[in-house]
């Protein structure tokens, strides 16, 4: 069967760099201590800067900043639920991958970055912070209308509504995921982590739309009220699996401040692209070294040619064939008034599982 998800995992991750060393810290998904600022801050003990500042005195955007990053976690278990590492979020391996400067562990920063930056922003435009709010568009240039307009002549167009104010959510995703990790042998790996989470951030800035609402008499639109809106969440963690699958393998540069993409005639990565540094394992086999908690009893699709495949997620072990017999409720009808009456049916469902 699918690796099960238990209730309390360890899903909240933040990479929060001191002075002296680097810090990886992980929560409950289903606890509610993710939500507690004062336990976060608690178990932070080596918070420094601008995190320790947060956490004393603005407890309620750590909140939000948990938030994000279980949404972030959750959204990487959707983009590779097919995949042979499917982000088990376990805390034995989960750590082990992080551990490593693979392409896995590059979408785990970005779209964990990118959680955060969302989560914060959505809580100013509803309210939930009082550091924030709706953006301010006083001195934004008016909108342009679509071409041809669909609104017909002498439409006017303004900002209204209440704006996602995404810088102020950008910021403080900086401001807690990135700091400062002193120089020396970590300078590459910083480097990369850094890039990994601007990439993350930028999934959420750049993608910002425009909504309107007409205003007239009569449906008239004579005005439309236009504000900026983040792009849905699921769309960022596409455009990141996409990031994911093009990544930049890179190595550093002798100055040990710049990084340089392996490959002859390969392009610089630019600031959305993924980056990484070594190869990742084929997550074939369970092994604790490099986290892998292999493909065996997963679920394959028998007749996909893709990755969900049982050629390719069983890697050519072979797969069996099993029959879940469950009932469920079915056939309903709704009786006046007000009762509810279904019948009880019997679910077979054929499953593949690999060896």
């Amino acid at each position: 069967m699918t690796v099960r998800l238990s209730r309390i995992q360890l899903a909240l991750f933040f990479i929060l760099l001191c002075p002296v060393n680097i810090i990886g810290l992980w929560w409950a998904v289903g606890s509610p201590l993710v939500m507690d600022p004062n336990t976060i801050c608690r178990k932070a003990k080596r918070l420094a800067g601008k995190q320790a500042e947060l956490c004393q005195t603005q407890p309620e955007i750590v909140r939000e900043v948990a938030k994000g990053a279980r949404l972030g976690v959750r959204e990487c278990q959707y983009q590779f639920r097919y995949r042979r590492w499917n982000c088990t979020s376990h805390n034995k391996y989960f750590g082990k991958i992080l551990q490593q400067d693979i392409r896995e562990t590059a979408f785990v920063y970005a779209i964990t970055a990118a959680g955060v930056t969302h989560a914060v922003t959505q809580a100013c435009s509803m309210g939930d912070l009082l550091q924030c709010g709706c953006e301010a568009t006083r001195n934004r240039p008016p909108p342009k209308p679509p071409s041809p307009s669909s609104y017909g002549d002498g439409v006017k167009w303004e900002w209204g509504g209440c704006a996602d104010d995404v810088e102020f959510g950008y910021e403080k995703s900086k401001q807690f995921m990135d700091a400062k990790r002193r120089r020396g042998k970590s300078d590459i790996r910083a480097l990369i982590d850094l890039h990994n989470n601007e990439a993350g951030r930028l999934a959420v800035k750049l993608y910002m739309r425009t909504e309107c609402k007409c205003h007239g008499l009569s449906g008239s639109c004579t005005l439309r009220t236009c504000w900026r809106k983040m792009p849905h969440f699921r769309e960022v963690g596409d455009k990141l699996l996409e990031r994911f699958n093009g990544a930049f393998k890179v190595m550093g540069g002798n100055d040990g401040k710049t990084l340089i993409p392996v490959g002859q005639n390969i392009k610089p990565p630019d600031k959305q692209d993924l980056i990484y540094s070594d190869d990742s394992p084929d997550f074939c086999l369970a092994n604790r070294k490099t986290g892998s908690l292999g493909t065996k009893g997963r679920i394959c699709n028998s007749t996909a040619m893709d990755i969900s495949g049982c050629d390719l997620l069983c890697c050519e072990r072979g797969y069996q064939e099993e029959t879940l017999v469950f009932e469920e409720n079915c056939l309903c009808n709704f009786h006046w008034c007000c009762v509810v009456q279904c019948k009880k049916c019997v679910i077979r469902k054929e499953l593949s599982l690999c060896h």
